[in-house]
């Protein structure tokens, strides 16, 4: 099975990259599933309803969110309508919407997508830790799913090499979002489990962040804010994760960083190349 997650989107620019990129890329792989991150897609906070079908349209699996799902208040209304769109599981009981869903892809293939936020110099949440375990324990890999993926959007690196290495030989991969910066330490932990500390961004790597430099660099500077953070529009960078996973086990045999176009473009997945 072929995975791509692509990290955080970041406003229009990133948004229209990953619709105008995404359907050659799982045509051109043969991909079997594709989870984005959308945490940022709207004006650089949450998402609407009209950019997740646009996402879904352009052959997003499942789309996650992040600290800024409700920042669209809409999608306290619109996320029971889809499935698709998961909310950290770690919310307190009776929010809207879901943090997991098995998911079909193609070929019948049961995939388990999970997704939690981080504690660490993040707003207080319930245990990530607790609620991803009760989460996998329920559906196991290789009894009922034949993958698990998992997006932690967690702010300190520590705190995501833990969640790898908590759920490593028991989830198929387990990726970063949220810093928007890529990481390189892309690899297979010692069980088979794909990691990769921070999938990055799909906006604008000539920014802060993915917004414009000049409101973050007076805050840092003057410590007052004087405007609004505004997404930058130059050219997209999408980044992201690219795992191979085995149908036989639900463990991971090859896992590479994708970075494309922008200032952070480097080669193609080596691996998929030849395919």
């Amino acid at each position: 099975m072929r995975v791509l997650f692509l990290g955080d989107i970041i406003g229009r620019a990133g948004r229209s990259a990953v619709a105008t990129m995404l359907p050659d890329l799982r045509t051109k792989y043969a991909l079997d599933f594709v989870v984005v991150n959308a945490d940022n897609a709207a004006g650089g906070f949450g998402i609407t309803e009209d950019i997740l079908l646009q996402l879904l349209d352009a052959g997003a699996d499942v789309v996650t969110g992040g600290d800024h799902i409700w920042d669209q208040r809409e999608a306290l209304v619109f996320i029971d309508r889809h499935d698709q769109l998961l909310r950290p599981i770690n919310f307190p009981p009776g929010v809207a919407g879901k943090g997991a869903g098995m998911f079909k892809t193609a070929s019948g293939k049961d995939v388990l997508v999970v997704h939690a936020v981080g504690r660490v110099f993040m707003p207080e949440m319930d245990c990530p830790f607790a609620a991803i375990e009760k989460q996998i324990t329920a559906s196991p890999l290789g009894e009922m799913a034949d993958a698990i993926l998992i997006d932690f959007h967690a702010e300190a690196t520590s705190e995501k090499q833990a969640m790898g290495l908590f759920v490593d030989g028991r989830a198929s991969m387990v990726v970063g979002t949220h810093t928007h910066a890529p990481t390189s330490d892309g690899r297979i932990l010692p069980k088979g489990t794909a990691y990769l500390t921070d999938a990055g961004m799909c906006g604008s790597y000539d920014s802060v962040i993915g917004m414009e430099a000049e409101e973050p660099i007076e805050r840092f500077v003057t410590r007052v804010p004087k405007g609004r953070f505004v997404p930058a529009q130059g050219e997209v960078t999408l980044a992201g994760f690219c795992v191979e996973i085995d149908d036989k086990t639900g463990l991971a045999v090859h896992a590479q960083e994708l970075r494309l176009g922008g200032l952070l473009s480097r080669s193609e997945p080596l691996f998929w190349v030849s395919f």
